[in-house]
């Protein structure tokens, strides 16, 4: 007798309505789609229409919708009532809470502007948290950028006009030989997978260059364990060999470098190092066609890499002299430097010829006329097809901005920069530095800013100093400790302010920025810092504001919380004055729109700045009559204008006879437009402007049609970066402000217009023998800083972090798996759970960032794992190097832009009996929403 079958519904309906948004999982800011059951979030995909990840969605992405439920969502305002750090507070109305901030904001900024400190983490509206700093007055507002990957942005932008990741990305389509220095698995990771994918299909070679063999170097072909911060030596080093052998690219580099661009060469002139300017400032060159020195940009020249010229007793000469000496020197030599790198010079030596046979031996050539910006046509667009990535791996050491530097100078020499096969940059880049603002930082008692705060320094003029030398903002940024710091330095922060150092603040503000866990150095200190009181018993950072959507470690420190919605519930602009999510071949931009409503008492916080600055009277925020100018942050979305014709959004604009894109007017249905299009917006480049980018002339006429310059802007990129030898100068006794004297060495030294290395500064305060192991951490792709782990199902990725050991290591300290080993640094000491790891840099050890926990935190159970065997190597580094007897005590982060120098950690390794749990132990704190239920379980629709 048959049995009878069950009826399976192999394809059930996951929803009976799909929303398209932008992802907020990661950095990537993939498209996606929402479905929906019954108005509730049922499943979330890739949404294939999208240009950034054309359906393509990682983990982090999928499990967007544990986040969206996450029972750690802070649920309305909160007053702290009891002492700070405890956890202890009382919901309060949204009303109380922004007139209790206003109780706080106004009186400053109707004295003493400064006194706010605005800092901001990973949000993605940069653009408009600092509009709203600059309309307030204070000159103390930064991301987090100072102490995630500021010296490879930086660097980029004063060599080439941009750098990787947000700046640009390789020719997945025609490189043939790719290179990854020290990438992070969280950034970028979905273009960067499917990128890989596309070079692994074409047959071409990945050559991953890390200390940690996961991720993106475990599929490379060849992997470089190199030796922690000697990335730099190691570039160098192929430099020394591609220009041994003449494999440079001289034509390249005589066009769009300022390799022939003019040097003051008398060690006895005022100005020696510095460009011989014509009398509009424009760097010559010598033109082949006559000889004689002309304007690099004048038309018709062909500049000559070889040429001098005297000129009123000075002789001048090219840029490429000095690169040729200094590179040929046998100290950058293979032999020179494989001991330090960990690297044999055979091998560099291989590596540079691969460079070398790839760049000049497979050219890409396609048939695409185009024109220069010195007028001469070229009938075809030949490129190098070397392509690189870096991230914060290499930028996070206190030598990272040269070796950033030495990076893009070694693909400019390839010629493998902006040409098929190479390096590309994605609109509204590539800036020249020249092209950005310089920081600005006057203040005036109830009156904006004079300016930007961020920017790009030319010289020791633009430092932000007060008129007695001293420190503008609170971070030191801009001044002679980090002249470069682009970024700010949000890791100096609260240290300063707790020092009163350069002067005391009365309000700290934050937003989405744990750093009273995993964003600080020295944690507990941190901590302690954010609880210490005066002599009266009042807190010495007297006011704490903070903005989060979850119950993070931070939120037990702030006196008063903001709650913010998940990205599922709120507007958000991607914007091109942002962070773009633009692709090589076209200027993208994009929302984030509530495609469902908050089920608790919560506010986009960016709405909730809009109200702020309103209830503040600040210009921008408040019309003539009193009246508010945004009723929230989709109505500035909308209505907002940077400058005439250009507002957050590019698409769907308004102009004489009805839509247009990039300038134009506001139209007050762009959002539904970007709604109906999917989320986005894309406009391509022209195909005569995709390549040669700063020097083609449809490319330049088609960035001023889009509003990305206001006229054509053609540039040389800088291998000899002017400002930094200006710097040089000042450190020498030359101009009108003139550094400290115990800083004049430092900045001789580090302060190179070409690209140097030196030693990590902590191995000038630390004994290499007594901590004779490098110690790194890294975010997994599972995660993205503190927010993954706490998300039910990333968790089962992640649940906790072993420290990783080299085989050499184990075996020295007869460990095997899951023991335990004290890890002890000059600052401090942990206690950790272990396992092997071959495939790593033998002196190197290494964990994931982020998954320890405080108990308390997130809404995890107090015996979860990433509280108990999770940790942190963070209570290891501090923010300050070990005292060396001259009695200062110098920052932990690079010298030239303030960067946090969190890969520069050296520690010592010893087996220990298993405690408990991962010491040290931080005392749980009380948290303002419930502990999550042992199971998560909720059923959509019907």
């Amino acid at each position: 007798m048959a049995r009878t079958q069950p009826q399976i519904d192999t394809s059930p309906k996951v929803s009976d309505q799909v929303r398209k948004t932008t992802c907020y999982m990661c950095a990537c800011r993939c498209g996606i789609d929402v479905h929906l059951k019954a108005g509730k979030v049922a499943y979330i995909e890739g949404n294939r229409d999208h240009p950034i990840n054309k359906g393509v969605l990682c983990a982090k992405g999928s499990a967007g919708i544990l986040q969206h439920n996450a029972p750690s969502r802070l649920r309305a305002p909160l007053r702290r009532t009891g002492p700070r750090g405890s956890g202890e507070f009382e919901e309060i109305s949204w009303d109380e809470a922004l007139k209790t901030a206003v109780s706080w904001l106004k009186p400053i900024r109707e004295t003493a502007p400064e006194k706010l400190a605005f800092f901001t983490g990973r949000d993605q509206s940069q653009s408009f948290t600092s509009f709203w700093a600059q309309q307030f007055g204070t000159p103390n507002y930064a991301a987090h950028g100072g102490f995630c990957s500021v010296n490879m942005a930086t660097a980029g932008i004063y060599t080439m006009g941009g750098a990787f990741w947000e700046f640009g990305a390789a020719d997945w389509d025609h490189t043939k030989l790719f290179m990854l220095f020290g990438v992070a698995e969280d950034h970028d990771s979905n273009p960067i997978k499917m990128g890989l994918g596309r070079l692994k299909e074409r047959g071409a070679k990945v050559i991953g260059v890390n200390p940690i063999r996961t991720g993106y170097n475990a599929i490379a072909d060849e992997w470089v364990g190199i030796t922690p911060g000697t990335d730099g030596l190691f570039i160098l080093a192929l430099v020394h060999e591609l220009l041994k052998a003449g494999q440079i690219d001289l034509d390249y580099l005589s066009r769009y470098t300022n390799a022939p661009v003019l040097l003051n060469s008398d060690a006895k002139s005022p100005d020696f190092g510095l460009f011989l300017r014509d009398e509009d400032g424009t760097p010559l060159v010598i033109d082949r066609n006559t000889g004689k020195p002309a304007a690099f940009d004048q038309p018709g020249i062909r500049p000559d890499l070889a040429g001098r010229h005297r000129h009123a007793g000075v002789t001048h000469r090219p840029v490429m002299h000095l690169i040729a000496e200094r590179y040929l020197d046998p100290s950058y030599s293979p032999d020179a430097v494989e001991t330090r790198c960990g690297i044999p010079a055979a091998r560099i030596r291989r590596i540079a010829a691969e460079l070398a046979q790839t760049a000049f031996g497979e050219p890409v050539i396609l048939d695409r006329p185009w024109t220069d910006f010195r007028g001469e046509h070229h009938a075809q667009m030949i490129g190098r097809p070397v392509s690189f990535h870096a991230m914060r791996g290499v930028s996070a050491h206190s030598n990272g901005f040269q070796t950033a530097r030495a990076l893009h100078v070694l693909q400019i020499l390839l010629g493998s920069v902006e040409t098929p096969g190479g390096f590309r940059f994605k609109p509204p880049y590539p800036k020249p530095a020249t092209a950005h603002p310089k920081p600005h930082c006057k203040t005036t008692a109830n009156a904006p800013l004079d300016g930007p705060h961020l920017g790009f320094v030319q010289g020791p003029e633009d430092l932000a100093l007060k008129e007695d030398g001293t420190p503008a903002r609170i971070d030191k940024a801009f001044t002679w400790e980090n002249p470069m710091s682009s970024h700010g330095l949000m890791h100096m922060v609260i240290s300063n302010a707790h020092a009163g150092d350069p002067y005391r603040i009365d309000t700290l503000f934050l937003y989405m920025a744990n750093m009273a866990w995993n964003s600080s150095m020295n944690t507990r200190g941190v901590m302690e810092m954010l609880t210490d009181t005066q002599e009266d018993g009042t807190y010495k950072i007297p006011h704490i504001l903070y903005s989060d959507a979850y119950s993070s470690e931070m939120v037990a420190y702030a006196d008063l919380i903001l709650p913010d919605t998940t990205y599922l519930e709120r507007h958000d602009c991607i914007s091109l004055l942002d962070r773009p999510i633009s692709e090589p071949d076209a200027a993208a931009d994009a929302i984030r729109w509530p495609v469902v409503e908050p089920d608790r008492d919560v506010r986009g916080f960016q709405s909730v700045l809009c109200d702020l600055g309103h209830r503040l009277a600040l210009p921008g925020f408040t019309n003539a009559d009193g009246t508010a100018t945004y009723a929230d942050y989709a109505d500035y979305i909308i209505n907002h204008m940077r400058k005439p014709g250009i507002g957050p959004l590019v698409g769907f604009r308004m102009g004489d006879t009805g839509l247009k894109n990039g300038r134009g007017e506001p139209n007050a249905a762009q959002i539904d437009s970007y709604i109906a299009n999917g989320g986005f917006f894309t406009m391509h480049v022209p195909e005569e402007a995709s390549y040669f980018k700063p020097w083609n002339t449809a490319y330049q006429d088609w960035a001023v049609s889009m509003g990305f310059y206001d006229k054509p802007e053609p540039y040389l990129f800088q291998l000899y970066v002017e400002p930094l030898r200006k710097f040089q100068l000042a450190a020498l006794g030359h101009g009108d402000r003139q550094p400290p004297d115990h800083l004049r060495g430092r900045i001789q030294l580090t302060f190179d217009p070409l690209p140097i290395w030196y030693p990590p500064l902590s191995d000038g305060h630390e004994d290499p023998v007594e901590f004779p192991v490098h110690a790194l951490t890294q975010r997994p792709m599972a995660m993205y800083h503190s927010w993954g782990s706490q998300n039910a199902w990333l968790r089962q990725i992640h649940g906790h972090n072993p420290l990783y050991l080299p085989t050499k290591l184990m075996v020295r300290h007869r460990l095997k798996d899951g023991d335990w080993v004290r890890v002890t640094s000059s600052h401090g000491e942990i206690t950790v759970p272990c396992a092997h790891m071959a495939a790593l840099n033998e002196n190197t050890v290494w964990t994931w960032n982020a998954i320890g926990k405080r108990k308390g935190a997130w809404a995890l159970d107090k015996d979860a794992p990433e509280a108990t065997k999770g940790f942190l190597l963070n209570h290891l580094i501090h923010e300050l190097l070990p005292p060396k007897g001259d009695g200062l005590r110098w920052a932990n982060s690079d010298p030239i832009t303030g960067q946090a120098a969190w890969f520069d950690l050296r520690v010592k390794i010893e087996k220990s009996v298993a405690p408990d749990e991962s010491q040290p132990v931080t005392s749980p704190q009380a948290s303002p929403v419930p502990a999550a239920p042992k199971s998560l379980r909720w059923k959509v629709g019907l």
